[in-house]
């Protein structure tokens, strides 16, 4: 019998704010819900609370949900597993980030495919200014790594978030080298919280809870199964600014992130190596296809990203602007914010779209403010 009234299981006050996280865990449980789909539920029904209110009748007009999945979300069995995974994040303080919350990573919300729900265990903020993906082969060199400390230890001048996977190699001396030269870093990993692969990154794992954080799409439980960590390498890419690749064959984990953060419009650079080296044939090959720009150093970074200009008197520069109250009013809001994308600007401006979107245009002109991926907008001075 397949049974649809939730009141029979939960009492009548079920579906209230401190529910919210139920169902949004219960959501990510439906099988055959991926993260687009998921979106479109939510979209459709007005909210996650409204997709589990909804009626039979109302979830067969949502276009491409099937028998299986209306027989899904009108079951109850996901909200028991839901449940035991609010008591492990509740007993292991870790904090989940819903899509549309104001801590879930900007970058990532620009991003079709962005998970619905990410696990976050740690103390970095996930939206700074700057943020750069390191990725590369396992199997790193003493060159490689060599280069990979000198670039993080470098870009520490422009305080950037540095994040990688926590894998051997490139991954775990790009950690290790934002530690050690005081910058947050985020792993992001390929399986639950309740673990960490590969084992003897544990003690690594423990520093970067408390200068960064461990990040994750998967429930605990997971293991660090093969196909999970493409999954991984999406965040990796979404997130951040840029993804730089060290050292990297022509195929493999790296490329498939340089690959998804130029499908996301994100910026990627690359070390070149010498022709016939096994762990330079990628980096090579991202070049010579146009898919990376080549890097030398983090200079070369911060140039290709406009980081490298010296901080102006920004009081100064604005006197030189004949800037409309419209403007001003912008530049106010932005300045406190650093980066803010057009929707919040809109809202918090009180000011409507085409007076915002003329307004950072000109702004934009006036190198007052930088147009960043994702209608995001980056207040320069």
């Amino acid at each position: 019998m397949l049974i649809t009234d939730f009141s029979y299981f939960y009492p009548i006050n079920f579906f209230t704010k401190s529910s919210m996280l139920l169902q949004q865990i219960a959501l990510t449980l439906l099988p055959g819900v991926g993260n687009v789909t998921g979106k479109k539920l939510i979209a459709y029904c007005g909210g996650v609370e409204a997709v589990f209110k909804q009626k039979r009748e109302a979830l067969e007009k949502i276009p491409g949900i099937g028998e299986k999945l209306i027989n899904s979300i009108l079951n109850h069995f996901v909200f028991r597993q839901a449940e035991k995974e609010i008591a492990f994040i509740e007993k292991n303080n870790i904090t989940p980030l819903f899509y549309l919350d104001k801590n879930y990573p900007e970058l990532l919300k620009n991003c079709d495919d962005g998970p619905i729900l990410l696990y976050y265990k740690g103390t970095a903020s996930l939206n700074v200014s700057r943020i750069i993906s390191i990725v590369g082969t396992r199997k790193a060199t003493d060159y490689g790594k060599m280069i990979c400390e000198k670039l993080v230890k470098d870009l520490a001048e422009y305080n950037v978030l540095v994040i990688s996977g926590l894998a051997y190699g490139i991954d775990t001396c790009a950690h290790r080298s934002a530690l050690d030269n005081h910058l947050n870093t985020i792993a992001v990993l390929g399986h639950g919280l309740d673990r960490i692969y590969p084992h003897l990154n544990r003690n690594l794992a423990t520093k970067i809870i408390d200068h960064g954080g461990l990040l994750s799409e998967f429930m605990s439980g997971t293991l660090p199964d093969r196909e999970n960590f493409p999954q991984r390498n999406r965040i990796i890419a979404g997130m951040a600014d840029a993804t730089v690749v060290i050292e990297a064959a022509k195929s493999g984990g790296a490329l498939i992130t340089a690959d998804m953060a130029n499908s996301y419009n994100r910026e990627v650079f690359t070390i070149p190596g010498r022709i016939g080296d096994t762990w330079s044939e990628g980096c090579n090959l991202l070049i010579r296809d146009n898919k990376a720009a080549l890097i030398q150093s983090a200079t070369d970074i911060a140039k290709m990203m406009g980081w490298e200009k010296k901080k102006q008197n920004v009081k100064q520069h604005l006197l030189f602007v004949n800037l409309t109250p419209d403007e001003k009013k912008i530049i106010s809001l932005m300045r406190g914010n650093g980066e803010m994308g057009i929707d919040e600007i809109t809202l918090q401006s009180r000011l409507n779209m085409s007076k915002v979107a003329a307004a950072l245009l000109n702004l934009e002109f006036n190198g007052i403010v930088k147009a960043l991926p994702g209608k995001i907008y980056k207040f320069i001075g």
